[in-house]
């Protein structure tokens, strides 16, 4: 055979020409792969967030349980004064689900940690549900008051789930700041969502309806949404065993301040809620949390801050400038569309606030330990609003509803000043630690 013959390069589409089974065989060359082109990633940061894998399945199992975190404690309230006659008796029953929340729901989250998430939350969810079938149950059957506090506070084991998803979106991301930054924009954008429509959903459905509907379809919601978050396993942190030398989250250098500017923060929206309530009504809160939700999303698709405990300080001090807007406009003028744009003016300082304090929580915790660190956080803004609440009460009651919008004003005030003091206190235990060494 000639030189050049043997060495000619066959077509892509000869056969290959092989034995087997002391036979020859011309078997198809494969056809060559096409070369598939990387489609150019989105500019927008949320939609590459939700690009990630498996995102979108356990964002929409959470967004329907997290609804339901708007809707169970307005639906109390309306199914107990309607039935009862007595506006302080609810008070009185949603307040002690509260106190429950607030001494469970770190052990909750500490479980959770431990053995994972589908493995806890679904029985804890559960149980949740069962609480609120029973308060239904005493509320319609006219069961003694005493069994209304019980029920209640069984609902207590609620597993929190914007939790549960900021610890995903800190698994998947983890070593990407600017991704984080994104998805914890994005969680408390839909915090505000939840907490803006669910009121109006629940009261809606006891008017319309019965005065049961609302706890009915909560309690629905919340379990289906955990159900779904929990079967998307592919997305869940692996569980962390708890170590005898694992320490509370409370123990970490600089959880303690941060808490407490969560327990202040608290006291401001509890504060807001009350008397905006006293002084125009609920509906005029919406205005309030869309401010917050739209200055969140906006929050997100800024870089991350270089130095997070600096931007703390900023949010706080335009929080608290912004939170002196409502009291400006009740005192100078009595136009409710005035103090409307005064509260959602308000609400764009409340979401960069959060958004930069729970990345602060997220730092300070051991990952190990993630769910059970943004749970205390969660559980002082809890403490917070109650505390708002009743001071904002009080004034309402004492001085009037002008004089009530400087409660959220000092509140706000009272978180930056105990954030400076935090850092502060950091900034010179680190000189010291340096000049030890």
């Amino acid at each position: 055979m000639p030189k050049s013959a043997a060495t000619r390069t066959l077509p892509s589409s000869a056969p290959l020409l092989t034995v087997a089974g002391g036979q020859l065989v011309a078997a198809p060359r494969a056809a060559p792969e096409r070369v598939r082109r990387k489609r150019p990633a989105s500019a927008n940061p949320y939609l590459r967030l939700l690009a990630t894998p498996g995102a979108r399945a356990f964002t929409a199992g959470n967004l329907i349980a997290r609804l339901p975190m708007g809707m169970l404690s307005v639906s109390a309230v309306i199914m107990i004064a309607g039935s009862r006659g007595s506006y302080a008796l609810a008070g009185a029953v949603t307040a002690t689900g509260l106190a429950a929340t607030a001494v469970v729901a770190p052990f909750t989250a500490r479980l959770v940690d431990r053995y994972g998430q589908a493995r806890i939350a679904v029985p804890a969810t559960a149980l949740a549900v069962l609480g609120s079938l029973a308060l239904v149950l005493c509320v319609r059957y006219e069961a003694s008051a005493w069994t209304l506090f019980v029920a209640y506070a069984a609902t207590a084991t609620t597993p929190n789930t914007g939790g549960m998803s900021r610890a995903r979106w800190a698994h998947l991301h983890r070593g990407d700041p600017a991704a984080l930054h994104t998805a914890n924009s994005f969680e408390q954008a839909a915090d505000e969502l939840c907490f803006m429509l669910g009121p109006v959903i629940a009261a809606t459905l006891c008017g319309a309806l019965f005065p049961e509907a609302g706890t009915l379809v909560g309690a629905f919601l919340l379990m289906t949404g955990v159900l779904i978050f929990a079967a998307q396993r592919a997305t869940e942190p692996p569980p962390t065993p708890r170590t005898r030398t694992a320490v509370s989250p409370l123990r970490t250098p600089g959880m303690p301040a941060l808490l407490a500017v969560f327990l202040a923060t608290g006291a401001v929206f509890g504060a807001l809620e009350v008397v905006s309530i006293a002084h125009a009504g609920g509906a005029i809160l919406a205005l309030q949390a869309a401010g917050s939700c739209a200055a969140g999303l906006l929050y997100g698709s800024l870089r991350p801050a270089r130095d997070v405990r600096r931007r703390l300080l900023l949010c706080l001090a335009a929080m608290t400038a912004l939170m002196s807007l409502p009291l400006l406009a009740t005192t100078s003028t009595a136009s409710l569309p005035v103090l409307a744009l005064c509260l959602l003016l308000a609400g764009a300082a409340t979401a960069p606030t959060m958004v930069t304090g729970m990345t602060l929580v997220q730092r300070a915790t051991p990952p190990g330990q993630l769910n059970e660190g943004m749970t205390l956080s969660v559980t002082a803004l809890l403490g917070g609003v109650a505390a708002g609440a009743a001071t904002g009460g009080w004034l309402v009651e004492h001085a009037g509803t002008v004089s009530g919008y400087a409660a959220p004003t000092g509140a706000a005030a009272l978180a930056l000043v105990i954030a400076a003091a935090g850092t502060a206190l950091r900034r010179r235990q680190g000189v010291s630690g340096g000049s030890a060494r």
